[in-house]
């Protein structure tokens, strides 16, 4: 590939991380072609003005597609293309918490396993699956890629099936990467729902209180780091081998509430383990719903208070997420390759890139801050 530019082909390319990722391939003029494939459109996935006008350039190629179907993955990786893709980055599977295990094994294992397959059997150079750090034991120690495995979310349990399935495919070049809680623009699910949260404490003038303390890590990594290892692991990582990825912030509960209570101009709390561990000792699922309802209806009002009548944003928590999990990761390996994280802290300044993305789309309400 020394004298041409590799093509590559982007499963659930329309995603938060995919939309990410094809932005920095174009911007850095890295490929000579991208097909990207997901279930949603490009015209109702809420791409920035940008990143619609690169999906629609000459140089990005969409195909919708069911990538849990074998005969519509073979499509997407044989039809119309000019020679075999040379990277494979698979960023599709279901996002959304607490589902069935019927729908993480079709959406989550089958995809990841039948899209493997489809590279192996064409002799993809590389194929990138990135996976999830709450796959591991959540410890108070940040977890290193050797450390134990416990997934302590559903999703996650599906995840580790589907990297361990992946591991046993026959002349399959893998290389799986468990980022922590992702974070920038575009995020719907990572820190979006607290940020959304901070603004219906502002739109409710009350003071903001979460579950634990503030010590609880929920280590993070911004996508604009995440696409950029992706590709940097493509030369310089090793097949086989498994990268976490996570900035140097150690990330907490009180950090992140710290920041919000500059942007938003509000007071924040926290329960306290005991007062918390009582409160899950009665039943986690009813501490989900009370704080739901405290949060969707304002939510709601203050959208429609801003001409906001539909988006996708939402400050629902889950219950498998308020668990008292730490999201400690150790994210230093991927640096004794070469590569450094741009975006070593959460700041205000990346929380308000992160909100004028959705501002933009009409998503969130102006004027909060």
């Amino acid at each position: 590939m020394a004298d041409r530019k590799p093509q590559v082909l982007i499963l659930g390319g329309l995603g938060f991380i995919g939309r990410n990722l094809i932005e920095y391939l174009a911007e850095n003029n890295l490929v000579s072609k991208i097909r990207v494939a997901d279930k949603v459109l490009p015209d109702l996935a809420g791409l920035s003005q940008k990143q619609s006008q690169i999906v629609k350039s000459d140089l990005v190629e969409f195909k919708q597609a069911n990538l849990a179907r074998e005969a519509m993955v073979n499509k997407v990786f044989d039809d119309g293309v000019n020679g075999k893709f040379d990277y494979v980055f698979n960023l599709a599977g279901e996002t959304k918490y607490s589902q069935t295990e019927e729908v993480y094994k079709e959406n989550i294992i089958d995809v990841s396993v039948t899209c493997a397959k489809a590279a192996a059997a064409r002799g993809v150079a590389r194929f990138v699956e990135v996976s999830t750090a709450q796959v591991y034991d959540a410890g108070k120690k940040a977890s290193a890629e050797d450390d134990k495995v416990k997934p302590w979310t559903k999703l996650a349990k599906a995840k580790l099936e589907a990297e361990e399935a992946l591991r046993k495919i026959s002349g399959l070049n893998l290389i799986i990467v468990r980022p922590a809680l992702v974070y920038g623009p575009g995020d719907i699910g990572g820190i979006t729902p607290r940020i959304i949260c901070g603004a219906v404490y502002k739109f409710l003038n009350e003071e903001m209180e979460f579950l634990w303390d503030k010590d609880l890590r929920i280590n993070t990594v911004h996508v604009r780091d995440v696409v950029a290892g992706l590709w940097h692991l493509l030369q310089s990582g090793t097949v086989g081998e498994l990268y976490n990825m996570a900035d140097q912030n150690d990330t907490s509960q009180g950090s992140v509430n710290a920041l919000l209570e500059n942007l938003f101009k509000i007071k924040t709390s926290f329960m306290g383990n005991m007062k918390s561990k009582l409160a899950t000792a009665v039943a986690m699922k009813m501490v989900a719903e009370t704080a739901n309802e405290k949060h969707l209806k304002p939510w709601s009002e203050l959208c429609k208070s801003k001409g906001i009548n539909n988006t996708p944003l939402t400050p629902y928590l889950d219950e498998e997420l308020l668990y008292n999990n730490s999201y400690a990761v150790d994210g230093s390996k991927i640096t004794k390759t070469g590569f450094a994280y741009k975006e070593p802290k959460m700041t205000e300044a990346s929380l308000r890139e992160s909100i004028a993305y959705f501002i933009d789309l009409g998503f969130f309400p102006k004027g909060l801050f």
